[in-house]
């Protein structure tokens, strides 16, 4: 294929080179993890880094940061464009990287899921600061490119997988068993990506259960998921049995935003980023059963305007959850947007017998 065309295309697609020179992210104050109050609200051509000028010392090694010119040749290299399906939208800004590994606390001899590694830009700063990474992409094209890019670090493992259909867990346990048994002392992994928009609610749904894994995730997320995810604000048509999920299994916390200028393609919307510190699993609310408890949670948000009473009589008469929301200490009128994580623990407990 003549790459000269395709490149033309790239160069004419992204932003001014002048606009990314030194761009700034948009910072703003982290919020509380959890807010419970009632009424808050994949020829072969080698990578080459263009116009790389200067590096950057990182941990002690010597990098060349990711850029615009960085990005424009890794794609080329292999005659991509970014696909809509796969929701690619590629960071353009090392310092937005290096602000995710340093949310993470990366260090020497940790060990990181990346999910869309894409050109690598990301995965550079995790190598660079000392990681052993394991990164799922679903484009074959971008999973070669990367696999190429760090093939002689020996710190980068690549599955062409699909992240929501993988077994992640399987994947993680072997990794950490196979540091283990070569004598690296055994710690928890940690998820540092810069993910799709679009599958961003199955990456949380399959990541935040795993704190016998992980023991961090920070992604990078649209910045209206991000809000809604920490901010679980009672009695708001915002909060949902996600914010639930999120709070059983983790302390949330918003770190920063990041302005829609950042990325190539540039999407629609700003994006934000979000750590999310796992519970393991002793430190789970004190339910019977997960399952059931998930249950009796959406059934409840399936009649958000209905009184729980009403919502959850499948469950059992109606006069025994007013009795056990009086028990909880809330209105036997109470709506599932009044009831925070530590409620809904107690009201299964209550009202679901095993």
């Amino acid at each position: 294929m003549n790459s000269a065309p395709h490149l033309l295309l790239l160069q004419q697609s992204l932003p001014p080179i002048s606009s990314l020179q030194n761009p700034k992210p948009t910072l703003r104050p982290s919020l509380p993890a959890h807010n419970s109050t009632p009424g808050a609200r994949k020829s072969t051509p080698t990578y080459i880094t263009a116009c790389a000028k200067t590096t950057r010392k990182t941990g002690g090694r010597r990098k060349n940061p990711d850029d615009y010119h960085a990005t424009l040749t890794a794609l080329n290299s292999k005659g991509r464009f970014p696909r809509k399906s796969l929701g690619q939208h590629y960071m353009l800004d090392s310092e937005i990287n290096d602000q995710l590994v340093a949310a993470a606390e990366v260090g020497e001899g940790d060990v990181v899921l990346e999910i869309g590694p894409g050109t690598g830009s990301l995965t550079n700063v995790l190598i660079n600061a000392g990681a052993t990474v394991l990164a799922i992409e679903k484009d074959p094209y971008m999973a070669t490119l990367v696999s190429e890019r760090f093939a002689q670090t020996g710190q980068l493992k690549v599955l062409q997988e699909d992240f929501v259909k993988c077994h992640i867990h399987s994947h993680m346990s072997s990794l950490l068993r196979s540091i283990e048994s070569s004598g690296a002392s055994s710690r928890h992994a940690k998820v540092v990506a810069n993910i799709p928009f679009n599958i961003s609610t199955d990456v949380v749904k399959q990541l935040l259960p795993m704190g016998d894994i992980f023991s961090e995730v920070v992604l990078l997320l649209q910045e209206e998921t991000a809000f809604r995810l920490v901010e679980s604000y009672l009695r708001t048509s915002e909060y949902r049995p996600i914010n639930v999920f999120v709070n059983f299994y983790s302390d949330p916390e918003f770190k920063f935003k990041v302005p829609r200028t950042n990325f190539f393609p540039q999407p629609n919307v700003d994006a934000a980023v979000v750590k999310f510190r796992l519970k393991q699993p002793t430190q789970y609310p004190p339910v019977s059963s997960t399952k059931s408890f998930f249950s009796m949670v959406n059934s409840a948000f399936n009649g958000k305007r209905k009184m729980l009473r009403k919502s959850l009589q499948h469950i059992c008469t109606p006069s025994e959850i007013e009795s056990a929301l009086e028990n909880v200490g809330r209105p036997a009128t109470s709506r599932p947007e009044e009831l925070t994580t530590d409620d809904f623990v107690k009201l299964h407990n209550l009202i679901v017998k095993e």
